[in-house]
């Protein structure tokens, strides 16, 4: 391993910038043929839906290549390669995810047929709720692609030189493109491609590493001696970065947020042909998650027995701990052409399965929560456009964003979490008030989003005003003291003795007189408990509100809105042969409703009873006739609407 210590900076050859040009001309040539060769959308909802049709198998890749973007391509390595195996406990954390998303969410969302998730929010609370959780959605959305985007282009601009806006522009450019052209369908299979990519860069990566060192069975045992082995750390203090406790507590809520009620994965839920499809897709998904996640933390393990005892952010040839995967690889696979492009492939197949995804996601979410309801009159015709042009429109703002995630201080990953936790945490917290806390109003769920989003933001701000230090964290020590020849930018750190460990490296808090008493308790939670803490006390907060200002009755919700209700919801809305958007739904159910005999709606089969909910709440609009609602703002069902 001498020669990797010794090895000066490598850069990318013609062969690997081949492979990568390749992966990104196959990954827009299936985007162009699904959205063109196979039909193009008659309608906005083909467009984010794909017609409904889809099968479990490309839903479930799609779902797993969504979220295991270059975040994890570079930061989980790294985080394995800093902290240890524990990592692996994040998969039992998705596990339990996708068990309480089947159980929980997906029934709901699936058997009301809506395109927005957010519809939900109208239809139990009201439009003002439904706003409120689009725009932190969208807010918190741009954010996270933007750090996505970032990632592979500080792959490229580190360790080729290649101009950082060329990395953004291409890979924003790219998806954008095949994303506005076929919809949801291409986003989809270009998915799975994109996850067959990810899983064999990984994989060589994986076998070329262990052969270099000696095996599998000796990378293990120099990891156990270092203490890189330490899946049983059941440390129950928050401050730890990574414990069992941090991955199944705050990791299950951040993951849950993901993928329970998120948008982007909701949407692929409902492009199932079955609820059975989309359970089983869910299923599919779970699977890919541990593939990548494992795959990934084995990398990490694997590189630091490659640099055991010369750390590269130790002896300069790095800058950032985001930069130890590509450095490996340019190093394991020097006089190897074509091989690191490889990996520079599994990096851009993440992110451009993330930023597509999004990307058709907030269009689907601004046409449906906000120009449908100011323009409900607009032509499919004229919808398809307008969804076309908000693709574009998000996929620029996400440009913008990662043009400003350059000044990141805690890590691509680190990063990306805090943003979904923050912002997506309390609008779990809502969805929970919403299905299982018949009580809760308006201005309950209103106060709890509020609260949820200060706790979270404040935790996440004093965190990054008043950092941790690496050892409340847990970095676990690693060693510079076989360098041999060490970087031009090394020279003042090795002019100290050679027993430095990644600990006194990390960035350490500021000590200074200004320092608050919370810096060093509730600043230094782990940032995987951001989101917990954010649906925590949206849910309390929801709870308790309700309560004070008198609590929803049941007469007042509609059916199939609780999630033991089930039995009262439609599931044949989601089929590709009925599906229609609310809107549609309405106006197509209004002649058949308003011909019957009047009824008590307690003897209404259950899909014209939802319908009939659904039509009263679309009437009872701001301006309209208040009659029927409660001080709340709720919409009450009265024996008289009918």
């Amino acid at each position: 391993m001498a020669d990797l210590k010794a090895e000066a900076h490598a850069t990318f050859g013609a062969w690997d910038y081949g492979v990568f040009a390749l992966m990104l001309l196959v990954s827009t040539g299936i985007g162009l043929w699904v959205g063109l060769a196979r039909g193009r959308q008659r309608s906005a909802e083909d467009f984010f839906t794909g017609g409904r049709d889809l099968t479990a198998l490309p839903i479930g890749l799609s779902l797993a290549a969504s979220f295991m973007s270059a975040v994890q391509v570079l930061g989980v390595p790294a985080e394995a390669y800093r902290y240890g195996l524990k990592f692996l406990w994040m998969c039992l954390g998705q596990v339990l995810n996708s068990l309480l998303t089947a159980a929980l969410f997906l029934p709901v969302f699936y058997r009301l047929g809506l395109t927005s998730t957010y519809q939900y929010l109208e239809l139990r609370f009201s439009r003002a709720v439904r706003l409120c959780g689009t725009l932190q959605y969208l807010v918190a959305t741009v954010l996270y692609t933007g750090i996505v985007i970032y990632a592979p282009a500080l792959i490229l601009n580190q360790v080729t030189g290649l101009d950082i806006w060329a990395s953004l522009l291409s890979t924003g450019a790219i998806c954008t493109f095949y994303t506005t052209v076929g919809g949801m369908k291409a986003v989809v299979w270009t998915d799975v491609f994109q996850v067959v990519v990810m899983l064999a860069g990984f994989w060589v990566i994986l076998a070329r590493g262990a052969m270099l060192v000696g095996g599998g069975q000796y990378v293990l045992e120099l990891a156990q001696n270092h203490s890189r082995i330490n899946l049983m750390d059941f440390d129950l203090d928050p401050r730890r970065r990574y414990t069992f406790w941090t991955f199944v507590v705050g990791g299950t809520l951040v993951w849950l947020s993901m993928y329970g009620v998120n948008q982007a994965q909701v949407q692929r839920y409902v492009a199932c042909r079955t609820e059975k499809e989309a359970k089983l897709a869910l299923l599919i998904n779970q699977l890919g998650l541990f593939l990548i996640v494992s795959s990934a933390a084995g990398c990490g393990i694997v590189m630091f027995t490659l640099y055991v005892d010369c750390d590269p952010l130790l002896s300069g040839r790095i800058s950032a701990p985001d930069q130890y995967m590509p450095l490996m690889v340019l190093d394991i696979f020097k006089g190897l052409p074509g091989i690191p492009g490889l990996f520079l492939a599994c990096a851009y197949s993440g992110t451009l399965s993330t930023a597509s995804t999004s990307i058709n996601a907030m269009a689907a979410v601004t046409v449906e929560d906000l120009i449908k309801l100011q323009m409900p009159s607009l032509t499919p015709q004229r919808l398809i456009l307008i969804s076309k042009g908000l693709s574009l429109i998000y996929g620029s703002a996400c440009l913008t964003v990662a043009a400003l995630s350059s000044l990141l201080g805690g890590g691509v990953l680190q990063g990306s979490f805090t943003v979904m936790g923050v912002i997506s945490g309390p609008l779990l917290g809502a969805f929970i008030l919403g299905m299982f806390i018949p009580a809760c109003n308006t201005s309950g769920v209103l106060s709890g989003l509020a609260a949820g989003l200060a706790l979270s933001l404040w935790v996440a701000l004093g965190a990054t005003l008043y950092p941790p230090s690496a050892q409340s964290m847990g970095v676990l020590p690693s060693s510079a003291t076989s360098c041999m020849v060490p970087s031009a930018n090394a020279s003042n750190l090795l002019s100290v003795p050679l027993t430095l460990n990644v600990s006194d490296w990390a960035p350490s808090p500021r000590m200074d007189s200004g320092r608050p008493a919370l810096a060093d308790s509730f600043y230094a939670i782990s940032y995987l408990y951001y989101g917990a803490l954010g649906t925590l006390s949206t849910v309390l907060c929801g709870a308790f509100i309700s309560c004070l200002t008198g609590p929803t009755k049941r007469s007042a919700l509609g059916p199939g809105l609780l999630w033991w209700d089930l039995e009262r919801q439609t599931a044949s809305v989601a089929t590709k042969e009925e599906v229609a958007t609310l809107g549609d739904s309405l106006v197509k159910g209004a002649e058949e409703l308003t011909s019957k005999a009047k009824r008590p709606p307690d003897f209404l089969p259950a899909d014209e009873e939802q319908l009939l909910f659904l039509r009263q709440k679309e009437v009872k609009r701001p301006g309209s006739s208040t009659a029927g609602r409660g001080q709340d703002g709720d919409h009450d069902m009265k024996e008289t609407d009918l």
